[in-house]
């Protein structure tokens, strides 16, 4: 028989016109069955729900790739201009209920999962939050790029695939205990491995200077430890839309994952070295960096991210339009989220030079206009600062650029300013000293055309005081653009029924435009829609309550006042003072001070940083405190403090449907903007805050008489510093002093003395920078207009209404559409099921 001969020839395009799947409750129950016995191999004896849900999520998968790839072709047809987020962190939470919701199918689907005998919130439950963020910054990133797809904006969002997320909280003996978060151990169903568009990191090795095929003097990254970005992709849908945006997230990997000699050779760790170095970068969300390794693996994190993601823009870009660059500056922008992918602006001159050829006024003129930056805080030490040394060692070439981009820049400094050499000094990305330094946020804003804060009062000050001095010298790159909350999933999803309510009153418009929400304010005082909204408030509030009891196994009144505090546990944001307040209503308890008593219910949940030793004690006192307090039969439910632990976006679905009122109580002029205040908020929760972040503006939409305000404003901070006495504020104060005296003589750590030393001492002292004493006097009585209030259900409901009619203006689709009118300039793209 002849051998069969095969010539190579130019690989065909593949003709895959697949039909459109369907949408009804039939093509659900068929599809999941298909998946779940076919794909799966299970059937009607397996007991795990967990691949019920994997089968369920395939199915809705399915229908978003679909609409996925229109997405993709309908943006390459346009040739349109693109924005590209670039952020350390996305948190996500679940996909199913937000996919499901966004392609309109959730009561289909729900329907067609009680057919087949499930229930669907409990195959939702199965899912596993993603481990892809710690906090505020990662929520919006998240956010942004629903609202992105919800707009019809072509936005793609660029991120790291953390193999484990900051970590899982558990308290053992009150404290923090931090175990690995391995969100992806049962793998995850919503990405797509996308090993074609794999991208080449370098660190280490040195630069050689050589002349090119034109005479020009040229650099060259060489010897170079190289690792390899290999992308995730995961479908971002609108709001039933049609669009489907894109976030790729980088693993890395190595080039060579096994040395076989070394493994024959009988070194089986060695043999495997370069693999498991390489995917330490991407192995945890935020390294601890207080040792040099941890810094070292943090910034390998943060080049990696910036590489990669501009790599592949580039590489699409030389594609389409070859090494031209002319036109790139006009079809693209990035937007960096924070500091930490501030090194984009060095590696984009680095591959526009090193790569391309350009020359470095073009590279730069390009950069400049491609690259915005969005700062996120007022605290100088949250700055990422890298040392020259340590820059030098892991990223020599980026060093390079750095050095001659600064030199540039202090040349116009000097021309503005001739001779101050204090405002050369001052204004330097280089900062000098014992170790030299690379000011990180000072390379974002001279490398980008737009620098913007994120809430009115954040962005005054970077203005007037972090960031005067480039202000003054270039005014026109500073703007605001207040943040905002997606409705979908953090009013439409996580509280349906109060969604029900207000989609039969004034119609369902809201979800996409909810500035809306105002025509609820006529039925703030309709007895009739009043009792459906306490209603619905009650039923969220008992949902809590067995969450919570599931978890903690503790029983709440569903009657008491639900005060609210979930975030970040730091000092800023002064948990600690929220405590003081438990406290000194557990003295009047005890003393029998309970004439028109509030019962209250005090939720407190956030996660400490490993290395933040003071962050971590002051979970210890709130679970020392709530020990005592729960377990004094004087107390009962008059007063209940619970500190839920593991917080996370899955259980701030829960909670925030069901607060009464929220804890905005940050030191003035420390939060940037905040994003709670905003889901509270919407969810009718009333604030008790500082002229603070967004809560000026909170204050500013929902009228005065609607939210409690308290404490010093950050101008009266400010000058209090120079004489700042909390002892005197003490023993002027009968309440504080029988609060501190509490604490002072260990009674809620009879058996731990001297534990909480610290804390009693930093509140206590004339350099506390977050001035917790200052503000007691001003937040006991605010919490006592607060009592008022909530024992007049009438009056509070009310409130509770307009709280939430007056949310409009926190929406991420409004800060989105402002993003997008003053700094990418991008078009709407329609996109046509096909």
């Amino acid at each position: 028989m002849p051998h069969r001969v095969f010539q190579k020839s130019k690989p065909k395009a593949i003709i895959c016109r697949l039909p459109h799947l369907g949408m009804n409750r039939q093509n659900f129950i068929d599809d999941f069955k298909r998946y779940y016995g076919h794909r799966l191999g299970r059937d009607e004896n397996c007991r795990s729900p967990h691949y019920a849900y994997e089968a369920l999520s395939m199915a809705i998968s399915d229908r978003m790739i679909e609409r996925w790839k229109n997405t993709f072709n309908a943006y390459q047809e346009s040739n349109c201009k693109r924005a590209y987020y670039l952020s350390m962190e996305f948190l996500m939470g679940r996909s199913l209920s937000n996919a499901m919701l966004n392609l309109g199918v959730s009561d289909i689907v729900s329907k067609a999962m009680y057919d087949l005998g499930l229930d669907l919130e409990e195959l939702e439950e199965i899912e596993v939050d993603a481990g892809l963020g710690n906090g505020g910054l990662g929520r919006l990133a998240a956010c942004f790029i629903d609202s992105c797809a919800t707009l019809q904006l072509p936005v793609t969002g660029y991120g790291l695939r953390y193999e484990y997320g900051m970590f899982s909280q558990s308290i053992s003996n009150g404290e923090q205990i931090e175990n690995p978060d391995h969100w992806l151990k049962n793998g995850n169903v919503w990405e797509i491995e996308r090993p074609e568009f794999s991208q080449m990191i370098k660190f280490g090795g040195r630069t050689d200077i050589y002349i090119d095929e034109h005479g020009q003097e040229r650099r060259c990254w060489v010897d170079t430890h190289d690792i390899v970005a290999v992308p995730y992709d995961t479908p971002i849908p609108g709001y039933q839309n049609g669009t489907v945006n894109t976030l790729r997230l980088w693993k890395a990997t190595a080039t060579e994952v096994f040395d076989l000699q070394e493994f024959n050779a009988g070194d089986y760790a060695e043999s495997v070295a370069s693999k498991n170095n390489a995917e330490n970068i991407t192995m945890v969300l935020y390294p601890n960096d207080a040792n040099e390794n941890g810094k070292a693996l943090r910034l390998q994190q943060q080049y990696l991210l910036a590489s990669a993601s501009l790599q592949d823009v580039v590489a699409n870009w030389v594609a389409h339009n070859g090494s031209d660059f002319t036109h790139f500056a006009e079809k693209n922008c990035f937007q960096l989220n924070d500091t930490h992918p501030s090194i984009a602006v060095a590696e984009l001159m680095r591959l526009l030079m090193d790569h391309h050829g350009l020359g470095w006024t073009k590279a730069w003129d390009i950069t400049t206009h491609t690259m915005a930056y969005t700062n996120h805080t007022l605290l100088p030490e949250a700055l990422e600062r890298w040392s020259v040394g340590l820059m030098q060692h892991l990223l020599p070439r980026l060093m390079e650029i750095i050095f001659e981009i600064n030199a540039h820049f202090m040349a116009e400094v000097s021309a503005h300013w001739p001779g101050d050499s204090g405002k050369m000094a001052a204004m330097s990305i280089i900062e000098e000293g014992h170790e030299k330094q690379v000011r990180m946020a000072y390379l974002a804003i001279v490398g980008s055309f737009s620098v913007n804060g994120v809430a009115e009062l954040h962005s005054q000050l970077l203005q007037q005081g972090l960031f005067k001095d480039f202000y003054d010298f270039c005014p026109n790159k500073f703007n605001n653009k207040t943040n905002g909350v997606t409705p979908r999933r953090w009013l439409a999803a996580c509280n349906p029924d109060l969604a029900e309510l207000i989609t039969k009153t004034i119609g369902d418009s809201w979800v996409t435009d909810l500035s809306q929400l105002e025509k609820l304010k006529p039925y703030a005082t309709n007895k009739k829609f009043g009792d459906a909204w306490y209603k619905i408030q009650q039923s969220s509030k008992q949902r809590l309550i067995d969450y919570n009891k599931q978890e903690m196994n503790i029983e709440l009144d569903v009657n008491s006042l639900f005060d609210i505090q979930v975030k970040r546990i730091h000092e800023y944001k002064r948990q600690l003072l929220n405590v003081l307040h438990v406290i000194h209503l557990y003295e009047r308890i005890k003393k029998g001070d309970i004439g028109n008593w509030t019962n209250r219910t005090v939720l407190i949940g956030g996660k400490a940083a490993p290395g933040y030793v003071m962050a971590k004690n002051i979970i210890k006192l709130i679970n020392n405190v709530a020990n005592v307090i729960n377990n004094d039969p004087d107390v009962g439910n008059k007063l209940k403090l619970v500190f839920m632990s593991n917080y996370r976006v899955s259980a701030m679905e829960k909670i925030c449907p069901g607060a009464d009122l929220s804890e905005q109580i940050s030191t003035a002029g420390k939060e940037a903007s905040g994003t709670g205040n905003m889901k509270f908020m919407m969810n009718g929760a009333l604030t008790i805050g500082t002229l603070d972040g967004a809560n000026i503006e909170i204050r500013e939409e929902v009228g005065e008489e609607n939210f409690f305000l308290f404490g010093l404003t950050e101008t009266e901070v400010e000058e209090l510093r120079h004489h700042y006495n909390p002892q005197g504020m003490i023993n002027e104060d009968e309440d504080l002093n029988k609060v501190m005296n509490l604490l002072e003589c260990g009674h809620f750590n009879q058996f731990e003395p001297g534990i909480f030393d610290d804390i009693i001492n930093s509140l206590k002292s004339p350099h506390d920078p977050w001035m917790t004493i200052a503000d007691f006097r001003s937040y006991i009585n605010a919490q006592k207009q607060v009592e008022l209030a909530y024992n007049d259900k009438k009056r509070w409901t009310k409130m509770s209404i307009l709280n939430c009619a007056s949310s409009g203006k926190f929406s991420t689709d409004r800060t989105i559409s402002d993003y997008n009118h003053d700094i990418w300039k991008l078009d709407t793209i329609k996109i046509k099921a096909k």
